[in-house]
């Protein structure tokens, strides 16, 4: 079972302090039923005198996302609401925050997807925003209302659970979302852990049955993973370059598992815009 808190860093949010002093943002535990197949509820709400825009790597996660987007001043009723689902982001996700907003969020487990849109491999989703009747046709219409309505934050996590349990990942498990969860971690945990082939080998699983287990149940390929946590790591060892001096990036190339620092390099500003050492100077991103 996964940690009963959900976690607290903020792996992933380029330039995380400056979004954390424009909007409110927390994270929320779902009811103990939906854990083994969530990671978090992640609630955002703003009111912005001027646009802002703000940039995510993306986890190998898919979301479940209900917006609510607004002018100042103006009536709730006025706002304009959507949900969709948010298959796994390949590059920086840009979203433009302006005026009022709210938005309340599922972020599942990197393989917890599939148990609850079982008709479809994940990799379905991949690089798209689907809107939610689409995925799951069956779920009450009324469904963003009720998660997007309530001021209380543990309203809208009773309403999020609500609707995750209704839909319900099934009673009879799904042995390869648990072992494409477990891998995951794995991934997530172990820096060892640089090649799809070691992958492989620590299952006793094929390359190739191990690319379908991640395109049916993940969404993206093994080695994708690996380099996306990878490249999260090199986005947080830049933002603290500021308090502990630059990191010496030949070695956390090494580190990392990428055969040298100018493979680093290109993976980073291809994903984030600019190169590291601008990044960690505090330049901004494009």
């Amino acid at each position: 079972m996964p940690s009963s808190a959900p976690r607290r860093d903020t792996r992933g949010i380029v330039d995380p302090a400056e979004l954390l002093s424009r909007v409110r943002f927390r994270r929320h535990t779902p009811a103990p039923e939906l854990r083994p197949y969530l990671e978090h509820y992640w609630l955002i709400d703003w009111e912005l005198p001027e646009p802002y825009a703000t940039h995510v790597v993306p986890h190998p996660s898919v979301n479940v996302v209900f917006q609510r987007y607004g002018a100042l001043g103006a009536p709730v009723s006025a706002a304009e609401v959507s949900a969709e689902v948010s298959g796994i982001g390949l590059g920086v996700f840009t979203q433009k925050l302006a005026e009022s907003g709210r938005v309340c969020g599922v972020q599942f487990r990197p393989g917890g997807f599939r148990p609850f849109a079982p008709a479809w491999p994940v990799s379905r989703w991949t690089g798209r925003r689907v809107p939610l009747a689409e995925v799951f046709p069956d779920a009450a219409f009324d469904v963003p209302s009720a998660v997007l309505s309530p001021d209380a934050d543990h309203a809208r996590v009773a309403a999020l659970d609500a609707f995750l349990l209704a839909l319900g990942p099934g009673a009879d498990p799904d042995p390869a979302a648990e072992q494409a969860m477990r891998l995951v971690d794995l991934v997530r945990t172990d820096r060892t852990v640089r090649k799809v082939s070691q992958l492989a080998s620590v299952t006793g699983l094929s390359a190739r049955s191990l690319q379908r287990l991640f395109a049916s149940h993940v969404g993206v390929g093994p080695k994708w993973v690996i380099l996306r946590y990878r490249l999260h790591e090199a986005l947080e060892r830049a933002e603290g370059a500021g308090e502990a001096g630059a990191p010496d990036w030949a070695a956390l190339a090494a580190e990392l598992g990428y055969s040298d620092q100018a493979h680093l390099v290109r993976d980073f500003t291809a994903t984030i815009g600019v190169p590291p050492t601008a990044y960690a100077r505090g330049l901004s991103v494009p």
